[in-house]
């Protein structure tokens, strides 16, 4: 990209490799114009629902996952997936272990599942997140974020899905805390994974029903469904298909979706000009509002020339 702009329109029909050089080049030239080009125009063409699935580690987001993406390619639906793993404090590597347990047949031009090591951002999403949701919105039908599993902070996910699944496993001792962790005021959707464990599933799906019972959601108008699901068996799966769906459905209906994409827009741009310019470089900008049609992309380029015109006065 750095010597050669990539179109969408290639995108949406170069296949995989095509796709993951682009991601790759996007990552290695973040502030490149041909990068924010791409982004500009991807930003403006949006296709997919973006869903994030978080949750503790070990709670099975990534089996989960196979079983939900088995099911969308049944219905036909395209599939891009952003599987966040853990990276190692000492070598800053990851053993992008999800990749293994969710990837699709390698033949399958309807599914790609591109790894991100988390480096060192807590959250639960890495760097380049944002940028290929972006991207990818813009190709497949669904965009599924997986986020690394961190726990209570990880919260991040509502900055980059129209969509959060909150996962919870039986009999974890989890339900304090999730009961007092903000990650209970962020999901869409709720899943008690591993349903298949009888009582214990139907316990912690009575925690999860009060937990979120707890947390004030004035004027929403969507009351969260909590799921019972055995990805293994199968069970629960289509019902889960069918809740992203109403959710879908329901955001559209209310023009939630435009308004929610609007507010992550702006926080998007107000983190870039952060990394680039610092606070005090952020404080030369305010305020700082994105323009209806605007894409924070394009917004990068004009609002960081303004920064370098007031800093050389």
């Amino acid at each position: 990209m750095k010597n050669s702009a990539v179109r969408l329109s290639d995108l949406r029909t170069g296949g995989k490799p095509l796709l993951a050089r682009a991601l790759s080049q996007l990552e290695a030239f973040p502030n490149a114009p041909e990068s924010l080009d791409l982004l500009d125009v991807a930003y403006k063409e949006p296709r997919a629902q973006v869903i994030g699935f978080t949750g503790p580690p070990g709670v099975g987001k990534s089996t989960l996952l196979g079983a939900l993406i088995a099911a969308y390619r049944t219905r036909g639906d395209s599939i891009g997936v952003i599987a966040v793993d853990p990276s190692s404090r000492r070598s800053g590597g990851s053993l992008l272990g999800d990749r293994v347990r969710i990837a699709g047949a390698p033949g399958d031009d309807g599914l790609f599942v591109r790894s991100m090591a988390a480096r060192e951002r807590l959250g639960g999403l890495a760097p380049m997140t944002v940028a290929a949701m972006v991207l990818m919105r813009a190709i497949y039908d669904r965009v599924i974020i997986e986020t690394v599993g961190v726990g209570q902070s990880e919260t991040e996910v509502e900055k980059v899905a129209d969509t959060v699944v909150f996962c919870v496993q039986p009999a974890s001792g989890d339900s304090l805390q999730f009961m007092k962790a903000g990650i209970v005021e962020i999901p869409d959707v709720a899943v008690v994974t591993k349903s298949d464990l009888g009582a214990s599933a139907r316990r912690a799906a009575a925690d999860l029903k009060g937990a979120l019972s707890l947390v004030p959601r004035p004027d929403c108008g969507w009351n969260v469904p909590v799921l019972a699901v055995s990805a293994i068996q199968g069970e629960g799966v289509e019902a889960l298909c069918e809740a992203l769906g109403r959710h879908l459905a329901w955001l559209v209906e209310t023009g939630a979706l435009s308004k929610a994409r609007e507010r992550q827009a702006e926080e998007w741009l107000r983190a870039a000009l952060t990394d680039r310019f610092g606070h005090e470089g952020l404080r030369l900008l305010e305020p700082i509002t994105l323009p209806d049609g605007t894409s924070p992309f394009s917004a990068i380029r004009s609002l960081s020339e303004k920064v370098r015109v007031s800093r050389a006065e």
